[in-house]
C-alpha cells in the first residue's frame, strides 16, 4: 500500500502573492482523497526530523541561528522566504515526512510524501526557497541506521539540484543526477554525478528521449534506493520553468521512471519539488499525477519484491 506524508502544517504563511504557491500541499492532498486516488489512512502525518538528524547534513551554526530567527537578511533574502516559526517548523516536518517515505520504499517498493525535494538547501544556507534538504537528510539517516548502503537521487525539477550536489560531491555511495534547463537558475551551477542539460522550450519527444537515454546510467550505479524529485516545472505553462512539456507529457516521465524502479525491484521515495504554474491548479493537477502513477504502478505489487541485493548493478534497456 502506498503510504503519503502529508500535514496541514506543511503550510506557512509568507504573504498570499509569493510566487511560491505554498498552498499546493493542502491542494493536492484534498483532490487526491475527494477523487478517491487516497484513501485517508494512507496520508500519514509526519513528526518534525530530529535536530541531530538534521544534523547529519546541516551545520550546527546554520541550524541553531535557523530556529532561532537570527539569520542575516542577506541569508533571508538568499532564501527567497521571509522567517518565521512556523516555516521553520514546516521544514522540519517536510524533512520528516521525506524520512518516514524512505523507509517506507524499503519495506514495501515505493514511499510519497507531499512536499520535499527543496535541493537548493546546502550544509550552511538555504536558498531559492529551500531551507532544509529533506532528501540529503534522509539519505544520511538511512546510512547512519545502516539501512542502506548507495543511494541515487533522479532530480527532475527543472532547475538544477545546486545544494544537493554540493553535499554529496565527493561522496562514493551517492549519484546525484540533475536534467535541468541550461540557461535557468542557479546562474552557477554545481556539478552532479550526471548533469544533463535542455535547451529553452525543450517538448516532450526530445525531453524523454533525453531522460530514457540517460537514466540507465543511474542504475548502472547499483542504488539500493532511489530518491525521484517530481518537479512541475519543465511544465509549458509555468512562470519559472522555460521548457514545454505538457501535463501528459510530464505524466509520462512519472510513468516512465516510477516503472523503471518497480521492474527493476529498487525502492523509489517521490518528493514534490518545484511548480510555480500561472494557474495554481495545473501546479496541483502535476503533482497529482505522480502520487497517480505511483499508486497505480506500484498497487499490486507485494513488499517482498523489494529485497534488493546491495551491490549489484542494475541494468535496462528503455525505449522513449
Amino acid at each position: 500500500m502506498l503510504r503519503v506524508s502529508y500535514t496541514p502544517r506543511y503550510y506557512a504563511d509568507i504573504g498570499e502573492n509569493h510566487v511560491f504557491p505554498i498552498r499546493k500541499f493542502e491542494m493536492a492532498s484534498r483532490r487526491l482523497v475527494e477523487e478517491g486516488t487516497l484513501r485517508r489512512e494512507q496520508i500519514v502525518e509526519p513528526q518534525p526530523a530530529a535536530v541531530g538528524d538534521v544534523l547529519l547534513v546541516h551545520t550546527e551554526d546554520y541550524i541553531t541561528r535557523l530556529r532561532a530567527g537570527t539569520l542575516t537578511p542577506r541569508e533571508i533574502r538568499r532564501l527567497g522566504l521571509p522567517w518565521s516559526k512556523a516555516l521553520v517548523r514546516r521544514s522540519f516536518l517536510a524533512t520528516g515526512g521525506t524520512i518516514n517515505a524512505a523507509r517506507w520504499a524499503l519495506e514495501e517498493g515505493v514511499g510519497s510524501n507531499l512536499a520535499g525535494g527543496t535541493h537548493h538547501a546546502f550544509a550552511d544556507r538555504g536558498e531559492g526557497f529551500c531551507v532544509l534538504n529533506d532528501v540529503a537528510i534522509a539519505i544520511r539517516v538511512l546510512r547512519r541506521d545502516k539501512l542502506i548502503r548507495r543511494a541515487a537521487i533522479v532530480d527532475c525539477d527543472v532547475h538544477q539540484g545546486n545544494g544537493t550536489a554540493t553535499i554529496f560531491a565527493g561522496d562514493p555511495d551517492v549519484f546525484t543526477f540533475s536534467m535541468h534547463g541550461a540557461k535557468n537558475y542557479p546562474l552557477f551551477k554545481a556539478t552532479s554525478s550526471l548533469d544533463v542539460e535542455l535547451e529553452d522550450d525543450t517538448g516532450n519527444d526530445a525531453y524523454m528521449e533525453t531522460l530514457a537515454h540517460y537514466l540507465p546510467q543511474v542504475f548502472a550505479f547499483a542504488p539500493d534506493i532511489i530518491f525521484y524529485l517530481a518537479g512541475a516545472d519543465p511544465y509549458a505553462g509555468d512562470k519559472l520553468g522555460r521548457l514545454a512539456l505538457t501535463i501528459p507529457g510530464l505524466r509520462a516521465r512519472d510513468e516512465f521512471v516510477l516503472g523503471a524502479c518497480q521492474s527493476l525491484g529498487l525502492p523509489v521515495v517521490t518528493v514534490m519539488s518545484g511548480g510555480y504554474a500561472a494557474d495554481i491548479n495545473d501546479t496541483v493537477e502535476i503533482h497529482c499525477n505522480t502520487i497517480r502513477a505511483a499508486q497505480s504502478i506500484f498497487d499490486a505489487v507485494q513488499s517482498s519484491r523489494f529485497k534488493v541485493q546491495r551491490g549489484e548493478p542494475h541494468v535496462l534497456n528503455f525505449e522513449p
